[in-house]
């Protein structure tokens, strides 16, 4: 099947046209007989010989925008002056920077930003540390920390060549939460490593997120971590996706009219993500839920299995079914996928439970495509922004740390995760519930604020809130 066209190979063509009846015309043509998408042209009005615009065309790959350059060089009347890839155009100089907040326009400005003046607030700040939380950047700045072992689908590519994937959730963090977060990008060989660095930079930030580290690692930086920070530390490959997918299984469960404790889920997939999707889901009451691997079913007795596996069969699978994914869904009511493409059938699906609810979350391409099971399931979601229901991580974090933030939060608790669920359940209405609109759009920036304000009022209440003191 032909990879489909879209922004993330988006191509910007500088042509020079001829004034003359149907050249543009036939540079459109040509453009979409080689398969390319127009997304924008450039607005102008036709005055003298020649005319000079912008196209942006949408392409499938690498290959084929050099395609399209070369298919628009050939169109008589048209003369290419320039072409861009726009997405790496999009990261040149890196996407975000440091903006002051105050002015240093005169000697007064001066004496109060820094010398003379910053002396009284370092004073304070030495008397009384919790007033860095309210007079530094730790009010409201968030270190997005990963050693680039597990890197979208890419795998252990590197601290340097993660850094676009931490500037981008850096770029998110600000435009849907106003959270200053900032990359880190560790050269470091162990666990232990990771832990000891971030340890000695936590007094700069006011939250920990951890990204694109390496299970079972990414286990024991998190655990670690949260248990020597007074601050916030969450890792977003686990509870991010976590947080989503529950609430998206909230609202797909009000199409089927099934209630939280009476559905089986079967889970594949038992990385960092997988492990805690199983978690959260334990939290909100899942009647019954089986993990499954690349051995297949995961259960207790099983003697290949990490301490987080391990763990996971002691909670799940209490009948210790056994079998591969296909047969450990017969019956099933949910399927959550965080595993890798083509990993189940249609007739896996067939064999489901009445009105079946998949959630195929492997990026980019997911457990089984949902054409193949068009009219088959009840719901469907995916991980992917070109397919309805996408399960997205922007949904959660920017809320959940906003919310951490103004509570001056010492931990992320279970309960905050919870009620960020709920929050972002419900910004789904109940006349805009349907199977194919389960989750809000990550554009909707009403839903990091009803997260915030949620987990502010669990952090007081599960006492992890510095506000009162």
């Amino acid at each position: 099947m032909t990879a489909p066209t879209s922004a993330q190979y988006s191509l910007n063509l500088r042509v020079r046209l001829d004034n003359v009846p149907g050249v543009l015309g036939s540079l459109a043509t040509t453009i979409g007989d080689a398969g390319g998408n127009i997304f924008a042209i450039e607005g102008f009005v036709a005055k003298g010989p020649i005319l000079e615009r912008d196209i942006v065309v949408n392409c499938r790959d690498a290959a084929h925008q050099a395609d399209i350059v070369t298919a628009a060089n050939g169109v008589a009347g048209v003369t290419v002056l320039d072409h861009f890839d726009r997405t790496f155009r999009m990261h040149e100089g890196g996407k975000i920077e440091v903006l002051p907040l105050c002015p240093v326009g005169d000697a007064d400005d001066l004496s109060m930003a820094y010398t003379p003046g910053v002396a009284r607030v370092c004073r304070a700040i030495a008397d009384d540390e919790r007033v860095a939380d309210t007079h530094t950047i730790r009010k409201n700045t968030v270190a997005i920390v990963s050693d680039g072992t597990a890197v979208l689908g890419l795998g252990d590519i590197g601290p340097k060549a993660a850094m676009p994937v931490m500037e981008g959730k850096a770029l998110l963090f600000k435009e849907f939460g106003n959270v200053d977060a900032f990359p880190v990008c560790l050269d470091v060989s162990t666990a232990e490593e990771v832990i000891e660095t971030v340890v000695r930079l936590a007094p700069t930030f006011g939250g920990i997120n951890l990204e694109d580290i390496a299970a079972p690692g990414a286990f024991a930086i998190e655990a670690a971590l949260k248990e020597r920070l007074d601050i916030p530390v969450f890792h977003d490959d686990q509870h991010g996706t976590a947080v989503v997918a529950l609430a998206g299984l909230r609202n797909a469960l009000k199409i089927v009219d099934k209630k939280m404790g009476d559905v089986t889920v079967v889970l594949a997939g038992l990385g960092a993500a997988g492990i805690a999707v199983g978690k959260i889901l334990m939290e909100a009451g899942v009647g019954a839920i089986i993990g499954a691997d690349r051995a297949g079913a995961v259960y207790e007795g099983r003697d290949d299995l990490n301490p987080a596996k391990q763990w996971f069969a002691e909670q799940t699978n209490r009948d210790r079914r056994t079998g591969s994914i296909g047969e450990l869904l017969a019956g099933a009511d949910v399927f959550v996928g965080l595993s890798g493409p083509g990993l189940i059938t249609a007739d896996d699906v067939k064999t489901m439970a009445d009105d079946p609810i998949v959630f195929a979350m492997a990026n980019p391409d997911p457990e089984i495509d949902p054409a193949d099971v068009e009219g088959l399931v009840a719901v469907m979601a995916t991980g992917r922004s070109d397919y309805p229901n996408q399960i997205n991580n922007v949904l959660a974090f920017p809320g959940i740390f906003r919310g951490a933030l103004d509570a001056h939060a010492s931990d992320i608790t279970e309960h905050m995760k919870l009620v960020a669920a709920e929050a972002i359940a419900d910004s789904v209405g109940a006349d805009q519930l349907a199977p194919d609109h389960i989750i809000p759009s990550v554009f909707d920036k009403a839903v990091a604020r009803r997260v915030a304000a949620a987990v502010k009022v669990a952090a007081v209440e599960d006492g992890v809130s510095r506000l009162a003191e």
